[in-house]
């Protein structure tokens, strides 16, 4: 690993790749001002190791003469992206999870995070409070938005510049330390988003120090990063590094990668292969399993195949098909935003198969796009109505809560909860938080502020704003992205919130638990919602899950007589209803056997006796 090393007895090894330059000067600039010459190896590696080295210790590399660089491998910037890189002394940190070995992904509900708006403070520590409320709704999985190093003070995370320093805004590496040991003593499984497949503009000196880029591929952030050019090998191992680094300094449980199709390698080893042997090997040094999950745009299986049959390896993999056929029935306005998933049938697919383009010709990418996913374990992929790109990708950064009303964001819950996958919320999804969240920036440089917001207004042209979104670079877009927790068990928010709760609690019945697609079969039913027939993997739960997406009752039959069965669930209880102004009739089942389920309803039954 690259960076500043800390060892026993207050030394530190100083070590950056720079296969091309000749030189290199560690320039330490606190508590002393003092040049070091170091010497370079036959790797392109410059180190030296000095004593009487502390943390906090601040320094900067010198590849030119005279001119100071902050370290890439930094692992703090307490002044931000232009300042001096800072030592961090990891051995200092006192964990208290020893005993923590993890959880299985199957039994995750995950939770996508962004530190700087979940908390009126953004910071680490400020979340530390809020774990109980957490934990009490049935969260057990927190996946954070990448926290490393970026301009300023606000931001997504993928401007990131340095990819293994923590936001300085946040808390930096202590504070991190400290929310993780705080959640694994609630029993809460933690993820980091981190971005590989490029860096930010704004402070990013990455190729004043080696050829971390190449202009061989192109990248919609412009040159890729170079995973197999000449010179590659110090890439990969900088990357795949970090890997650990988050998983061994950091007790993460698991990573999300970032857009993975943006990241190129024909070389005979794939840089993910290479990052999976890496992971393997620390697993069984730590004892436990540690999770790569990709966000791909490919709908290929070869992503989460293990690489022995030519796969990336990937324990799971975000999951767009199930969002965008499940949104179309959801939002009356969802079949113009995505006009290739307008029909019911497509999402009876993805709740089956999981791609839902296998092969079809998409409209949207002028071509045939995917391959097939059926038979593959539902814990193989997450899913999720809402994330940080489907909200914050809209013209107003409107949440789910205020694009429909309180009767289709149940049945929302209820689709994705009762669903065959790893279902994933987005911060305040669990009790429909109507605040915005909105793309926002921090620059210093007025034409990449102006560059941002082109960006931003051209790259979403498609969906035909009306007017142009908030500026990104405005503080006031940023607060007001920030959530309302304080709301969340008042009154109509309460009552969404006790709805994810029982949702949530259900998924614990072994009917609801299985993941293996050989016990699962749904139906359309009259064109206007579907019916999810699940049961437990041996055999003695055998549950019925309605989901009616219409303004018109359905009627289904049930195998047996309606005494077969015991109702399990109905949004249409009178302790789900949010306006008292509009009386909503319960389903209801004949002595034949006929069930009638209400309209925009969520109703699961389930066998008395085995029927079928």
């Amino acid at each position: 690993m690259t960076g500043a090393l800390m060892q026993e007895e207050n030394k530190c090894q100083f070590r950056v790749w720079a296969p091309e330059k000749e030189s290199m000067m560690l320039h330490i600039v606190h508590p002393v001002d003092m040049l070091v010459d170091m010497q370079k190896d036959k790797q392109g590696y410059f180190s030296v190791t000095i004593n009487d080295i502390k943390a906090g210790t601040r320094y900067f590399f010198q590849p030119e003469p005279g001119k100071d660089l902050p370290d890439v491998a930094s692992q703090f910037q307490p002044e931000g992206v232009f300042g001096p890189s800072e030592v961090v002394d990891h051995q200092s940190f006192k964990w208290q999870d020893k005993e923590w070995k993890g959880m299985p992904i199957k039994d995750m509900i995950m939770y996508e995070i962004h530190v700087g708006t979940f908390t009126e403070e953004g910071t680490f520590e400020a979340i530390i409070p809020l774990l109980d409320d957490l934990v009490e709704t049935g969260i057990n999985a927190l996946e954070l938005m990448p926290v490393a190093q970026f301009p300023g003070v606000r931001n997504w995370g993928y401007d990131g510049v340095f990819p293994f320093a923590i936001q300085h805004s946040y808390g930096g590496p202590a504070g991190l330390k400290n929310l993780v040991d705080a959640c694994h003593a609630k029993g809460i499984a933690v993820f980091l988003d981190v971005v590989y497949n490029h860096i930010g503009p704004e402070g990013n000196h990455f190729n004043e120090f080696a050829p971390y880029f190449t202009d061989h591929y192109h990248t919609p952030w412009g040159d890729a990063v170079n995973f197999d050019g000449a010179y590659s090998d110090g890439v990969r191992n900088y990357f795949s590094d970090n890997a650990i680094y988050w998983f061994e300094y950091f007790h993460f449980d698991g990573l999300r990668l970032d857009a993975i199709h943006s990241i190129f390698d024909n070389g005979a080893v794939h840089f993910w292969d290479f990052v999976n042997n890496k992971v393997n090997g620390l697993e069984l040094k730590l004892g436990r399993h540690l999770y790569l999950i990709a966000e791909s745009d490919l709908n290929d299986t070869k992503v989460i195949r293990s690489p022995e049959v030519g796969g990336y390896g990937f324990d799971a993999q975000w999951l767009d098909d199930f969002h965008h056929s499940a949104y179309v029935q959801i939002d009356e306005n969802g079949k113009d935003r995505y006009k290739d998933f307008r029909r019911l049938d497509q999402l009876a697919k993805a709740f089956t198969d999981g791609f839902v383009h296998s092969g079809e010709y998409v409209e949207f990418r002028k071509r045939k796009h995917g391959s097939s996913s059926a038979g593959i374990s539902g814990k193989k992929f997450v899913v999720f109505n809402q994330n940080h790109d489907q909200v914050g990708n809209r013209e107003k950064g409107e949440r789910l809560s205020i694009l429909v009303n309180a009767e289709r964001l149940k049945l929302a819950a209820g689709t994705l909860l009762l669903s065959p996958y790893i279902p994933l919320l987005f911060m305040g999804e669990e009790y429909g938080e109507d605040q915005p969240f909105f793309y926002f920036v921090n620059h210093a440089d007025p034409d990449l502020v102006n560059a941002v917001r082109e960006g931003r207004k051209n790259e979403f042209k498609d969906f035909n704003w009306a007017a142009d979104p908030p500026d990104p670079q405005a503080e006031k877009t940023f607060i007001d992205s920030k959530l309302q927790w304080q709301k969340r068990n008042k009154g109509s928010y309460g009552i969404i919130h006790a709805w994810y709760k029982a949702l949530i609690q259900m998924r614990k019945l072994p009917a609801l638990q299985t993941f293996k697609k050989n016990n699962i079969r749904v139906y359309v039913l009259e064109n206007k919602g579907l019916v999810l027939h699940r049961r437990s993997e041996d055999e003695s739960q055998y549950i019925l899950c309605f989901l009616n997406f219409s303004s018109g009752a359905i009627s289904y039959t049930l195998p047996g007589s309606a005494e077969s069965w015991t109702t399990l669930l109905d949004s249409n209880d009178s302790k789900w209803q949010t306006r008292d102004h509009k009386k909503f009739e319960a389903h209801s089942i004949s002595e034949k056997g006929k069930l009638v389920i209400p309209p925009l309803s969520v109703i699961v039954l389930a066998a008395i006796d085995q029927i079928m």
